[in-house]
């Protein structure tokens, strides 16, 4: 590895789970590493092609939680946990330092078209149903609960958006205009329209098993979640004298313009993404020991990504999907699969990927983890990829005290 600027390493210090594994960060990861498959029969779903979801049956309650659509009570609830598991006191800051940067790719379509159905019978709408729906509210609401009064943004970029997010929070750090970031993705969009949607594109899986990777894939199974992440300055976090599940040592992004749903087949974009990543954290790629997959289980996804890690990581580091066990959580994926990757460097634990019996042909030479395995690795990268060409690649490495 190349020299890189202590100063402008980030930590991440805290982590927060709400996912259809469990609706906190330890039940979680026991799930994942478990490669136990999330996905039910959903009743709303009944007589649609794919009747199957990962969903949340037990949210984490919240005081006046009715003011908030489903996937911003989901952030909510991730960054308590988060900021708690960070040993941070929003009571204790200085507000106008901390930024909050949430991701969502659909933002409050539930509670959208739920009131749409409201104003279609002749019945009163909520006031809140504005700040409910807006996609920036998930972002706005965490700051609001958390007194977060730096740079605040929501952003989207399909199935990259909680990625993108981190590393949007990664660059606010580093550029010096916070101290602390509050960062992540959430969404819950498991809804009929949705799933129609999704499964009139062949992007579902209609026998409700996610199977990354797997010859007799057929497309993934939409859940919902909230992954959230407390980063700060590594300097900082030393200071107040706080470890860390890992240092973010680097990101980058980029667009195919190739096409609107489609990963462009020769891989260039999200080849610039990965080396870009690794270029901000000055690793080589024959350095990189893990890497938690996109791996949707979709026909053109799965064989664009193996396609790439087969070329540009030829010595072979172990790979991995959570969307096995826990479901495509959309704009949450990028920030739960960031999550698990800083805890597999922190725990020395390789999650399985759920549903993988039989690599197909263009993923057989890689070392793809079909059951949990011990290992130590120290220099990790986690994709994610969106709709409308968003490749977004984030570095990790292992925390030294």
């Amino acid at each position: 590895m190349n020299g890189v600027d202590a100063s402008q390493e980030i930590a991440v210090t805290g982590i927060g789970l709400v996912t259809p594994g469990g609706a906190d960060r330890g039940t979680t990861w026991r799930t994942v590493l478990e490669g136990r498959a999330t996905a039910v029969r959903v009743p709303q779903l009944k007589g649609l092609n794919a009747e199957f979801a990962c969903t949340i049956p037990d949210p984490p309650a919240l005081k006046q939680g009715w003011q908030y659509d489903r996937h911003t009570r989901f952030a909510l609830a991730a960054a308590d946990e988060a900021l708690a598991d960070a040993g941070l006191d929003p009571g204790d800051w200085d507000g106008d330092r901390v930024a909050v940067v949430v991701g969502t790719a659909f933002g409050g379509t539930e509670s959208q078209l739920a009131q749409h159905e409201r104003l279609l019978s002749g019945a009163q709408l909520s006031p809140y149903l504005i700040p409910m729906y807006l996609p920036n509210m998930a972002a706005a609401q965490v700051a609001l609960r958390i007194g977060a009064r730096g740079p605040v943004s929501g952003v989207s970029t399909a199935c990259a958006s909680g990625a993108t997010a981190i590393g949007t929070a990664w660059g606010l750090l580093r550029a010096g205009v916070c101290d602390i970031a509050v960062a992540g993705g959430t969404d819950a969009a498991v809804h009929p329209l949705w799933i129609a949607g999704f499964d009139s594109m062949g992007a579902l899986s209609r026998r409700g098993e996610s199977r990354p990777f797997d010859t007799g894939r057929d497309g993934f199974v939409m859940g919902e979640g909230a992954g959230i992440l407390v980063l700060e300055r590594a300097v900082d976090a030393r200071a107040r004298g706080r470890g860390a599940y890992a240092l973010l040592a680097g990101y980058a992004a980029t667009g195919d313009a190739h096409h609107a749903v489609a990963p462009d087949p020769t891989g260039r974009g999200a080849t610039l993404a990965v080396q870009g990543a690794l270029a901000e954290g000055g690793v080589a790629a024959a350095e990189v020991d893990h890497i938690n997959a996109h791996g949707t289980a979709t026909q053109l996804n799965d064989k664009a990504e193996a396609s790439l890690i087969a070329r540009l990581f030829p010595h072979g580091p172990s790979v991995t999907s959570a969307k096995g066990s826990l479901g495509h959580l959309l704009g949450a994926a990028g920030a739960v699969e960031a999550a698990l990757t800083a805890l597999t460097l922190s725990y020395g634990q390789l999650p399985p990927t759920a549903g993988l019996s039989t690599p197909s042909p263009e993923a057989s030479d890689l070392d793809l983890v079909v059951s949990a395995r011990t290992s130590t690795p120290s220099v990790a990268l986690s994709h994610s990829f969106g709709f409308g060409g968003h490749n977004t690649a984030l570095l990790l490495r292992t925390w030294n005290t």
